[in-house]
């Protein structure tokens, strides 16, 4: 079974088409007999993700630092529950229990996560399949930042390819079930 981590929003005060997304996304990946990885919250796309997956009987595995590990703010119905005491901690065991990353929109929070999974994807650290599912055009602006990185010499444009973007749920795990870690891009060969 594979785990897809995914990393979303857990603010209140997003328009439907996110919560659905983040809800079918849940489904989906539930519908496969993959789990899920995630900040175990209950609010926002994140609260969606988890209640899609819940839907299908799907596995839920949270990873909360006990700071916010609070009723209310907590996704109390997770699988298994990781307690941890920082948010560094919580990433790393999010990225251990994770074969896939899947990065939905959000905030600071979600985009230093994605950030940082594409880093250590291109230092060699992992070459697991990073997708940016771009609902509603969400990611354009750092897509083409990322390109004005590359086009200004501050990365390689090989580095483009330590992660793939996507409009559509379909074609976002589909890209994750045939994902080939061969080729996958490093900046600093063995």
């Amino acid at each position: 079974m594979k785990n897809v981590c995914v990393f979303a929003s857990s603010s209140t005060k997003l328009a439907a088409i996110y919560k659905k997304e983040a809800r079918e996304l849940g489904r989906r990946i539930a519908q496969r007999g993959w789990g899920i990885v995630f900040g175990a919250g209950t609010e926002g796309l994140m609260g969606e993700l988890a209640r899609g997956a819940a839907e299908f009987g799907g596995s839920i595995i949270g990873v909360i630092p006990d700071l916010m590990n609070k009723k209310g703010i907590v996704y109390e119905q997770c699988t298994t529950l990781y307690d941890t005491r920082t948010v560094r901690e919580r990433k790393a065991i999010m990225e251990e229990k994770a074969d896939a990353f899947i990065a939905l929109p959000g905030g600071f929070g979600t985009l230093e996560e994605i950030l940082e999974i594409i880093t250590l994807k291109q230092l060699g650290y992992h070459s697991k399949p990073v997708v940016l599912l771009n609902t509603n055009g969400f990611f354009d602006h750092l897509i083409a930042q990322f390109d004005k990185t590359v086009s200004q010499s501050f990365a390689e444009k090989d580095a483009l390819s330590a992660f793939a973007v996507f409009n559509d749920i379909d074609a976002a795990l589909q890209y994750v079930d045939t994902y080939d870690p061969a080729g996958a891009y490093k900046k600093y060969d063995d």
